[in-house]
């Protein structure tokens, strides 16, 4: 019986870890082992043909009538012509093996990684039932989720008092939450989205007392990276009767705080358009040219972490930096605890770069950090930004900081917890998990190791 199979490099991952390479480098040696020097021709053909398409999707993007769709074809058609190519040398399967093989090793090697990763939770701090909770709850919001579910009831049986919104006149959270604190709520909370959430989640951090998060918007992103059960939002009021707090950290764009992300750019400028909500593809169509080549909207400048990014199209400010290298993982975030933001800004000025950003994030186009207080400025007295999905306009410069563990999240003590992802694939460490794990296996001096 392999009783280290799961452990941190443990017997079964250095195994996986040896299949991921050798899988690897089948996938490389079968185009060579069936087409010899044509595997050059082949490999050539098919980065070629990556190539012509990204650089057709930019030419579509920054171009309108004739140009744009003869760009859209030549994006559609270098693709096709690669497996063409292919298919009459007769190397078809051969390029379908590699690609097997190549998933394969990938999808191993994840494997073989993985299991030295563990989703990070934040310390649970024990938590008394509160004696006065106070929800404000959105009816229309995911759908109808609160009518669906029947939240405001539930929470009612279990002593909580519920405000409902009211669709057909404008409602101020923040003013709601600051009088129900006046009259003795010793925690808030939100069935609502996002945005909702982080404006009373404001409140809730600036008097010191916990916040509820219900799942009952569209997306939940907050609930997502808190464990909540997004697929039943009545789950989330077990923290009311047997819950634990959780401290997490809160981003603030000036003042006004997010739980998410703040946005500026093309995103930000888009959404703003008063066309955009009745006709959302055309209207991003037609304003995409002008605004990825600077021709209209605001000129961006980012400084953050002794770092500048002169002229990005597009900037996302995040509570906590989100995951890299996992393709499932995207908006996720590592954790709500670092005490920093994360900061992604994306330039791309022509088809050459636009190609560059195959390269993932080690694209010239791609900017990553980290950093506790971002500074956007523009060319503009004010600039458009989407704040946890609703569209402002600020005055700049633009502030954002972040102020960790401001905020105790009451959450239930039985939950599902964060999704688990998949590590970036490193190579060099595969390579190394391989085979350190089979020197420590026998012991250093060649032995059996008594104490594995």
């Amino acid at each position: 019986m392999d009783t280290d199979a799961g452990a941190p490099g443990g017997r079964a991952q250095r195994w996986y870890a040896r299949l991921a390479l050798v899988a690897a480098a089948a996938a490389v040696l079968a185009p060579l082992a069936f087409a010899g020097i044509r595997s050059v021709v082949l490999l050539g053909a098919g980065l070629a043909g990556l190539a012509v398409a990204a650089a057709g999707v930019w030419w579509a993007l920054t171009r309108r009538g004739i140009a744009r769709a003869l760009a859209s074809a030549l994006a559609a058609v270098a693709p096709a012509a690669a497996l063409l190519l292919y298919a009459w040398a007769g190397l078809l399967w051969v390029v379908l093996v590699s690609l097997a093989l190549g998933a394969l090793a990938v999808s191993v090697g994840g494997a073989a990684l993985g299991g030295d990763v563990r989703p990070r939770r934040p310390p649970e701090v024990p938590a008394a039932p509160p004696q006065q909770p106070f929800l404000i709850m959105n009816p229309h919001s995911g759908g109808g989720k609160v009518g669906a579910f029947h939240l405001k009831e539930r929470a009612e049986e279990l002593g909580a008092e519920v405000h409902l919104l009211d669709s057909a006149h404008h409602e101020d959270v923040v003013a709601l939450a600051r009088g129900a604190v006046d009259d003795g709520a010793d925690l808030l909370g939100v069935a609502g989205g996002d945005g909702t959430q982080a404006m009373v989640a404001g409140v809730a951090a600036q008097h010191g007392i916990p916040f509820m998060v219900i799942s009952a918007g569209t997306r939940n992103h907050f609930a997502l990276d808190l464990g909540l059960d997004r697929g039943n939002p009545s789950a989330c009021l077990d923290a009311l009767t047997d819950g634990v707090d959780l401290c997490v950290d809160l981003g603030f764009i000036q003042d006004r705080p997010f739980v998410n992300n703040a946005s500026f750019g093309t995103y930000a400028s888009v959404v703003q358009s008063s066309a955009y909500r009745n006709d959302k593809v055309q209207t991003t169509l037609e304003m995409l040219p002008d605004l990825l080549t600077h021709q209209r909207g605001p000129r961006l400048s980012v400084r953050a972490a002794d770092t500048a990014i002169e002229a990005p199209q597009a900037v996302l400010v995040s509570n906590n930096p989100y995951r890299q290298g996992d393709p499932a993982g995207l908006g996720r975030r590592v954790g709500l605890d670092s005490g920093v933001l994360g900061i992604l800004g994306i330039r791309v000025d022509n088809a050459a770069q636009a190609v560059g950003i195959l390269r993932g994030r080690h694209a010239q186009g791609l900017i990553g950090l980290t950093a506790q207080e971002v500074v956007i400025d523009a060319d503009e007295p004010e600039i458009p930004a989407g704040v946890d999905g609703e569209a402002l306009t600020l005055p700049t410069p633009v502030h954002c900081t972040i102020r960790p563990r401001v905020l105790h999240v009451r959450v239930p003590r039985h939950r599902p917890g964060v999704p688990r992802t998949k590590p970036p694939m490193d190579w060099r460490q595969l390579r190394r998990l391989a085979l350190s794990m089979g020197r420590r296996a026998s012991g250093t001096d060649g032995r059996p190791d008594l104490h594995r």
